[in-house]
C-alpha cells in the first residue's frame, strides 16, 4: 500500500453530491528507471441532494509534469453504475500510471435520476506528487 499523501482529501459538491479524493504514491508499482510512476486513488461519493442518482459514466483529465494531456472516459467506475439515495455513498479505489513524476487529475461523473434529468459532477483537481515532493493543487 502506498503512503497517504494528504489526510484531507481534495473535495468537489455539485447538486448534493460531494465527491471526494485522497490519492497516494504507490512506490512498489513504480519503476523510476523505466518512467513509470504509479498512485492510488480512493473515491468517496456522498448523495446529500434529495434525488436518487446513478452514476453512468467517466471522464478523466489528467496531466503530467510535461504538461501533456490525456482524456480517460468511459461507463461508470470499476465496472459498476451505482445508484445513491439520498444520505448514500460509494467508494471505490483505482490506479493511475504516468511517465514523469507528478500530475494532476480531474474529471466529472456523470449522473442520471430516474426521471432522466442529467448533469455532471464536477471530481475536484488533485495532485499526483511523490511522498517528499510538495502539495501542487490546494
Amino acid at each position: 500500500m502506498g503512503k497517504r499523501l494528504d489526510p484531507v482529501p481534495y473535495e468537489a459538491r455539485t447538486r448534493g453530491l460531494v465527491v471526494r479524493v485522497n490519492p497516494y504514491f504507490l512506490p512498489d508499482q513504480s519503476d523510476p528507471q523505466d518512467r513509470k510512476w504509479v498512485w492510488g486513488y480512493d473515491v468517496e461519493i456522498e448523495n446529500h441532494g434529495p434525488d436518487t442518482v446513478r452514476l453512468v459514466s467517466r471522464h478523466w483529465v489528467i496531466t503530467d509534469a510535461l504538461g501533456r494531456v490525456e482524456e480517460v472516459e468511459g461507463d461508470g467506475v470499476v465496472g459498476e453504475q451505482p445508484i445513491l439515495r439520498p444520505g448514500e455513498a460509494f467508494r471505490y479505489s483505482s490506479g493511475c500510471p504516468l511517465t514523469t513524476p507528478s500530475g494532476v487529475m480531474e474529471g466529472e461523473y456523470r449522473m442520471i435520476t430516474p426521471e432522466g434529468d442529467a448533469f455532471e459532477a464536477r471530481i475536484p483537481p488533485f495532485s499526483l506528487d511523490l511522498p517528499d515532493a510538495g502539495r501542487v493543487v490546494n
